[in-house]
């Protein structure tokens, strides 16, 4: 009598955990939302940012890949959202507001330092800040298997393209705004090549740096509230050491996602570095929509000791002490 093959088994617990987080680490954290923005859109934004995170995380670990091709699909959800679906990335008054500034580029219709500040946002802080939190919250081997059958991978896919369509439709309500062909060609382009590089190539091969010494965890975080800290300081004032700040900020990220004398502490220091940076700068972010209100600095207050919370209890599953 044959013996069948155990199902894969899924992970719905931490796949929902990462679903709520991604959302309000994304746009909550931050503190560009006042309360009442944050009752009435954190269920519109949930099923783009939750389901976006869920598909950047299970993509990569179901081809095999770390946290390297992680940051490269973050990347390209930024290029989703910002690019696709609310196209703020082409829209030089969004909000009202000229986002682009100096750096407009007329060839491409858009800014090269906003491209870049919001492309690092969402692939640092909108989707790979919560996979790593939520992968050292449940430590051990579940951190590294999808945690997603084929049923819920397609759900989560509907739910990703539903809730990015709502985000659009919205915006041009608003805005009237709708990008050129080429530029929404363009960008689609980009997000196919970015997302085919993070699943085909192996980045483990390609950092595989050997040293002698190893950075201390409380280093390797000490580094990326520095370096988060510069880059959300400074967004709005271009120059070299904001994207010094960009540049050390990702470097760190793709090469804790896959040196290999690196672990699981690192990954979660550099993780929590941001977290804090981010946690840090929604005290001083003023939402776009009205000034800042005591109710909006007691939230920030409760979104930053549930950040601290979790990062303490993740720090505990990864030994961190």
């Amino acid at each position: 009598m044959a013996v069948s093959s155990p199902k894969p088994r899924t992970h719905l617990a931490p796949a929902a955990g990462l679903f709520v987080l991604a959302p309000l680490i994304g746009e909550c954290l931050l503190g560009n939302l006042t309360v009442p923005e944050m009752a009435l859109l954190l269920p519109l934004l949930a099923p783009m940012y939750g389901a976006g995170a869920l598909l950047v995380r299970e993509a990569a670990r179901r081809a095999g890949r770390g946290h390297t091709s992680m940051l490269v699909l973050g990347i390209a959800y930024g290029l989703v959202e910002e690019g696709l679906a609310d196209q703020m990335l082409f829209n030089r008054h969004y909000a009202g507001h000229d986002l682009m500034g100096d750096t407009y580029i007329p060839a491409l219709g858009m800014g090269g330092w906003l491209t870049v500040a919001v492309v690092t946002m969402h692939a640092v802080w909108s989707t790979n800040v919560g996979i790593v939190l939520v992968e050292s919250l449940v430590a051990g081997e579940r951190a590294g298997e999808p945690w997603l059958g084929k049923v819920g991978l397609a759900v989560t896919a509907v739910v990703f393209a539903g809730g990015s369509a709502l985000v659009g439709y919205g915006n041009y309500v608003d805005e009237r705004f709708v990008a050129s062909p080429w530029q929404l060609g363009g960008t689609a382009f980009v997000v196919v090549v970015l997302v085919v590089c993070a699943l085909r190539v192996d980045a483990t091969a390609l950092l595989r740096l050997r040293t002698a010494e190893v950075p201390a965890p409380w280093a390797v975080g000490a580094a990326a509230l520095i370096a988060g800290g510069l880059f959300l300081g400074t967004e709005s004032f271009p120059g070299w050491w904001a994207a010094g700040a960009v540049v050390g900020l990702v470097a760190l990220a793709a090469v804790a996602g896959h040196w290999y004398v690196w672990g699981p502490r690192h990954r979660l220091a550099l993780a929590g570095g941001a977290l804090l940076a981010y946690a840090g700068a929604g005290f001083f972010t003023e939402p776009e929509s009205a000034a800042k209100g005591v109710a909006d600095y007691v939230a920030n207050g409760v979104l930053g000791v549930g950040a601290v919370g979790l990062l303490v209890v993740a720090g505990r599953r990864v030994g961190w002490g």
